[in-house]
């Protein structure tokens, strides 16, 4: 049940635009109100209700927490940002802080860096209060200081967005996953892939990090461990960590299957096992990681999927596409059991995941 919540009247006669720009990409969690001019959105961080009338809406957001409640009211003013070039005027009422440091951030201290294999590099940090990373989702934004500078933080203004630092106090903010997570003793661990040859900076950090290197972290985020009894996870090194983790996490009745893509046989990583766990990989053997195309390669192979299976795949840009066609238009997956993500994209820069350069987290 969501128990927190907040509203805002936000008057333009352009309003309208607004709405239907996040209807549109909301449109799998609208709820039918039978009501013309009234809204309804169950999402995957809470709940909206908007009401349109002459010139203005009225706009309310609720969520089980004040971490959701931060991320919901950031939907809604970011689709303003984007249809108006402005959040100018709206300001929130009710429950959350939308001043001073952001409830779903905390600074992180090294404690240790590890080299697992000769392309992943396991940073250990720790942290005060960890409890809410927990749940809510398998990945966080680190936010990496300029080096040799005095780290300036993010701010929420008094709209629900986050003010970045910029010039010379500008943050690297790249996504990665929770890989492990102690709460009672305040650590957690991030496994981050090296690509040698490759400006990333994460991974520059992680391979020269020190213990009480300092930096940030903001989430949790994105999706959290499928909700199925049988499970295929399809991934290239970057979402190894998350498939770790999720194997870890799987119910006692569930079944898993992986395939799994690294350069060769000494980027293993030691897994969860169990009899109903069955993991498979697959080497690229010096190939460029992006261009193998191992992954779709052995998803092909296969004539259709079970009637129960739910596929998750974390991967480059290009075997996305591959993969996302098949699950949809050869297994003929529904949406709701699936889940196919661009982890990264060759050749591009930018806020990345646990490969530097996540499509979407």
């Amino acid at each position: 049940m969501d128990r927190l919540s907040a509203q805002a009247d936000i008057r333009n006669n352009a309003i309208r635009a607004v709405m239907d720009s996040l209807r549109a990409e909301h449109r799998d969690c609208e709820i039918d109100t039978g009501i013309a001019g009234q809204w309804e959105f169950h999402m995957h961080y809470g709940s909206l209700n908007a009401t349109l009338d002459d010139g203005g809406v009225r706009i309310r957001v609720a969520a089980q927490d004040e971490t959701c409640l931060s991320y919901m009211k950031m939907i809604v003013a970011g689709h303003i940002a984007g249809q108006l070039g402005t959040t100018g005027g709206l300001r929130w009422q009710g429950d959350g802080s939308d001043a001073g440091t952001p409830v779903f951030f905390r600074e992180i201290t090294v404690q240790s860096s590890t080299r697992l294999s000769p392309h992943m590099q396991r940073v250990r940090f720790s942290g005060h209060d960890l409890g809410r990373f927990a749940h809510g989702g398998l990945h966080v934004r680190l936010l990496l200081p300029p080096a040799g500078r005095q780290p300036v933080w993010p701010s929420m203004g008094a709209d629900g967005m986050i003010v970045w630092p910029s010039g010379e106090d500008a943050l690297t903010v790249r996504v990665y996953t929770i890989r492990a997570l102690d709460v009672a003793d305040g650590w957690l661990d991030i496994d981050f892939v090296l690509h040698p040859g490759t400006e990333t900076p994460a991974a520059a950090f992680a391979q020269g990090a020190r213990a009480g290197d300092v930096i940030g972290m903001i989430g949790p985020g994105g999706g959290g461990v499928p909700e199925a009894q049988n499970l295929l996870l399809v991934g290239d090194d970057t979402a190894l960590p998350a498939i770790g983790r999720i194997l870890e996490e799987l119910p006692p009745a569930a079944c898993a299957e992986a395939l799994i893509e690294v350069d060769g046989p000494e980027d293993r990583i030691a897994l969860t096992q169990g009899d109903n766990i069955a993991v498979r990989w697959l080497y690229r053997h010096g190939r460029e990681a992006g261009r193998a195309g191992l992954l779709p390669a052995a998803l092909g192979e296969r004539d259709h999927a079970a009637d129960d299976l739910y596929v998750w795949a974390g991967c480059e840009f290009a075997d996305f596409r591959e993969i996302r066609r098949i699950v949809r238009k050869k297994w003929g997956l529904p949406r709701d059991r699936h889940l196919v993500t661009a982890y990264w994209r060759r050749g591009a820069h930018g806020e990345g995941g646990d490969g530097e350069e996540q499509d979407n987290p």
